[in-house]
Order: structure tokens, then C-alpha cells, then sequence
């Protein structure tokens, strides 16, 4: 006996919405297994390498400085209007939940717009957060050699009469003390508990 009409519709309905779930829920692994932290083996060779900027002092920073320390590492732009300052100021409310442990800690913000990102706007940008996030900065060349390093996506999106912003990764890198990718870190909870968890790291 042949299924009824109302039963065939709903089966080629259901097919594809099944075999849909199934792709979300396999990107949704597969992200986990790259970004995920405690997946060194998997994610140290793809993230991080070698890049030569300057920091906010104009002095040269190379990934020599994620030697020694944990380091959290974010790229951003100093016009950015709300993913950047809120990023740092998280990251400024995991400093101050360290306490005293909180000189264990290396952070860096890169700038992937270094047309406009000098080292001095840098500073003047970053007094406003920790003292310990370095800003860096470089020529294109410079810059776009860390993105890549990092797997970062930017690119310029320009506004009206001439201005433009950037779209940009706002992934919070975590870098364990020989300078290896552990996974994007989250600071979408208390601070203390982002602490807790960077601290298993020193």
C-alpha cells in the first residue's frame, strides 16, 4: 500500500530538516575540537607563529614575549565602537580578580588597523583599561603576517564620506607559557571564575 499524500510530504519535509541538524550539530563539534581549551595537540600547529610589531612605547615585540607566561591575545581597532573596549575591560576585570597573581599574566591587543592605530593613539587608547594589556601595532605588511599567523579575519567596510570600520575575529586568544595556542578563552562569565580557569595556566 502506497503512503498517503499528507505522509509523503511530511517525509520530504523531515529528510532535509534531519540531515540540516545534523550539519549544525557537526560544525558545532567540529569548532569545539579546534577552539576548545585542553586541545593543544590539535590546535597548537594551526594557530600562532611568528610576527614582529611594536608596542604602544614604539619598542619591538616579537612571539619571544609569550615565553614564560600564559598571554591572552586579541585583535581589534582602537575606533572600534563596542566588541573592543568591552573585550579589554573584561579583561581588565580578570587582572583585578587575580590579585596578586595578576603580574603572571601576559595580554596583548593587536590592532588590525594599523593605518590609523600608531603606537602613540595605542597608548592613549589603553590608559583607560589594565596597565598590563600591551597594544601592537606595525606596518600592513607587519600586521597582516600576525593575522594570518593567528587565523584572523579582517577586513576595511567603508562608511560614508570617506570613513570606514573594521569586521574583524573577536576571538579571545589563550596562549599557554611556551607560547602554544590552548583554545579561544571566555570571558562571558564573572570574572573570578575566568581567573580560576587562566590560573590553571602558571
Amino acid at each position: 500500500m502506497s503512503e498517503p499524500a499528507e505522509q509523503r510530504s511530511a517525509n520530504r519535509l523531515v529528510l532535509p530538516l534531519v540531515a540540516f541538524l545534523f550539519g549544525v550539530i557537526g560544525l558545532g563539534v567540529a569548532a569545539y575540537v579546534v577552539l576548545a581549551p585542553g586541545q593543544p595537540k590539535i590546535t597548537a600547529a594551526a594557530v600562532g607563529g611568528p610576527f614582529r610589531l611594536v608596542d604602544q612605547d614604539g619598542k619591538p615585540v616579537t612571539e619571544a614575549a609569550l615565553k614564560g607566561k600564559p598571554s591572552l591575545i586579541f585583535f581589534g581597532f582602537t575606533h572600534c565602537p563596542d566588541v573592543c573596549p568591552t573585550t579589554l575591560q573584561d579583561v581588565t576585570q580578570v587582572y583585578d580578580a587575580l590579585g596578586s597573581k595578576a603580574d603572571q599574566l601576559n595580554s596583548y591587543f593587536i590592532s588590525v588597523d594599523p593605518e590609523r592605530d600608531t603606537p602613540e593613539l595605542l597608548k592613549t587608547y589603553l590608559s583607560s583599561f589594565d596597565k598590563r594589556i600591551v597594544g601592537l601595532t606595525g606596518d600592513r605588511a607587519a600586521v597582516d603576517a600576525a593575522t594570518k599567523a593567528y587565523r584572523v579575519y579582517s577586513r576595511k567596510v567603508p562608511l560614508e564620506k570617506g570613513d570606514y570600520t573594521m569586521d574583524h575575529t573577536a576571538l579571545v586568544y589563550l596562549m599557554d607559557k611556551s607560547g602554544q595556542f590552548v583554545g579561544a578563552f571566555n570571558l562571558q562569565r564573572p570574572p573570578a571564575d575566568s581567573a580560576k580557569d587562566i590560573a590553571r595556566y602558571f
